[in-house]
């Protein structure tokens, strides 16, 4: 009975059934052509065509352009303002992201609660996030204004004297940094809520019943099941602190003394002030290169852990 049963189902009939039709194949590979065709002309091809830009000397008056290799990047290296743009930009992360991890850990542990009260916290604290640089800029100007701003009528009201520290070198980033956070803060707070409302409450009515302190509950439960959602907020705002730029033009415009000019400011003043496309174009391929090595690095972190 079970050599029949056995005959009976590997049929012809049945061997096609397990088999998928070839010509479904196609019509699914139709519905990724669209996408594929949208991801190359919007990603790989700018990709290629800022690379082979690189590579010239454009010169756009004479709508002329000649080929010089690595002449670009050379002169980059021994470009003192470049040099000072990479520093400010990876200063800035440093600054940061670490930051951005704490600060969004710690809003979304307080707020991870139910009811109204907590509701409307998370919305005030995440409402920032959608406000526009220059929003954010006016606001922070108004607050940093010499002689009238609000930070200046504290000074005089507590009888100090005034420091404005976007006028000095050492505090000109540190407070565009402070900026930023406060702008953009309840981004990551809103994703560490979505990956601490998954974790199951079992685990902690496990852990109470054990008599576990609640640091104790944090770094053996809520730490250990949120990492990747950790190593997704680190990845994240490391490319987009990266990219910053809207803050030091409008705060600071670079300045004081090039304290404050980050690598994207550099490559829009020497593209379209200076009007040296192809050396722009090399320090953007810069740019790419840092964010790519900063995404590898994180993930290499992170499936470290995970074989841990």
């Amino acid at each position: 009975m079970a050599s029949d049963r056995s005959l009976a189902i590997d049929t012809p009939k049945a061997r096609k059934r397990r088999h998928r039709n070839p010509n479904s194949r196609w019509t699914n590979t139709l519905f990724v052509v669209p996408f594929v065709i949208v991801y190359v002309l919007l990603l790989i091809v700018p990709l290629g065509l800022g690379w082979w830009l690189s590579l010239q000397n454009v010169d756009l008056l004479a709508g002329t352009s000649e080929f010089i290799g690595i002449k670009n990047y050379l002169d980059l290296v021994f470009d003192p303002i470049f040099r000072g743009a990479v520093r400010n930009t990876f200063y800035f992360v440093i600054l940061t992201v670490p930051v951005f991890v704490v600060i969004g850990l710690a809003l979304a542990l307080v707020l991870n609660r139910p009811g109204r009260f907590g509701a409307a916290l998370r919305a005030i604290f995440f409402g920032s996030s959608v406000l526009s640089v220059t929003i954010v800029t006016l606001v922070w100007k108004l607050v940093l204004m010499p002689g009238h701003g609000l930070l200046a009528d504290v000074s005089h009201a507590m009888g100090i004297p005034e420091y404005v520290p976007l006028l000095h070198e050492a505090t000109a980033l540190p407070t565009i940094a402070v900026v930023t956070v406060w702008w953009i803060a309840g981004l990551p707070m809103m994703l560490f809520l979505a990956a601490l409302q998954q974790i199951p409450q079992e685990l902690y009515e496990a852990a109470a019943l054990d008599n576990a302190t609640r640091w104790r509950t944090f770094t053996k439960i809520t730490l250990p099941s949120i990492w990747r959602t950790v190593a997704l907020v680190a990845v994240i705002e490391a490319v987009f602190q990266f990219q910053l730029f809207g803050q030091a033009q409008l705060l600071t415009d670079g300045g004081p003394n090039n304290s404050t000019r980050p690598l994207v400011q550099f490559i829009y003043e020497t593209g379209f002030r200076q009007w040296t496309f192809g050396y722009s174009a090399a320090a953007a391929q810069v740019l790419f290169a840092f964010m790519l090595i900063g995404v590898v690095v994180q993930a290499w972190l992170l499936r470290k852990k995970e074989s841990a």
